[in-house]
């Protein structure tokens, strides 16, 4: 019996250190300097606007720091910054870039992409929640795609997406 115990015990062990091991190699795959184009919508009654962006990425076997500037339209360029951090089966951090102030993120990660929870400093579109994921592109590209939900329709919306190939 307690072999049995000691065997299920060090199995159990040894898959979660070959999954963080498969995840720090995922981040590391962001590892770099990227750039490209999407769109970003401020808030949910705002035109679709389009950027272009371009961000470097930093990446250890636990963390994950992007760092880029988008530009829209003539005038507006705006810094934006994520870092993420391993916690337990799950990922914390701070986005860097909305009008509201610095927000909490909070997720995990599903196959290719990072799947986060945001937390607003204030309100946007009605409440303070939204969605980003950040996922692999290939072997050299990421999508950045922020979703929230729409205050009369109920609906999820996209409200920016970032298709970034590595430069």
């Amino acid at each position: 019996m307690k072999s049995t115990m000691l065997f299920l015990l060090v199995g159990c062990l040894t898959a979660a250190t070959a999954t963080r091991a498969d995840d720090g190699d995922f981040l590391r795959s962001f590892e770099g300097s990227f750039a490209g184009n999407g769109t970003l919508k401020v808030s949910a009654s705002a035109p679709t606007v389009d950027i272009s962006c371009t961000f470097k990425s930093g990446a250890t076997s636990t963390s994950l720091s992007l760092d880029g500037k988008c530009r829209g339209l003539i005038l507006m360029t705006r810094a934006i910054s994520a870092d993420l951090k391993a916690s337990g089966a799950g990922y914390t951090g701070v986005y860097i870039g909305s009008r509201t102030g610095p927000a909490r993120l909070n997720g995990s990660r599903s196959g290719n992409a990072l799947n986060l929870g945001i937390r607003w400093a204030k309100e946007v579109n009605g409440d303070r929640k939204a969605q980003l994921t950040v996922e692999k592109t290939g072997s050299d590209g990421m999508r950045l795609t922020v979703t929230d939900t729409d205050p009369k329709t109920g609906k999820t919306m996209v409200t920016s997406r970032i298709d970034l190939k590595r430069t």
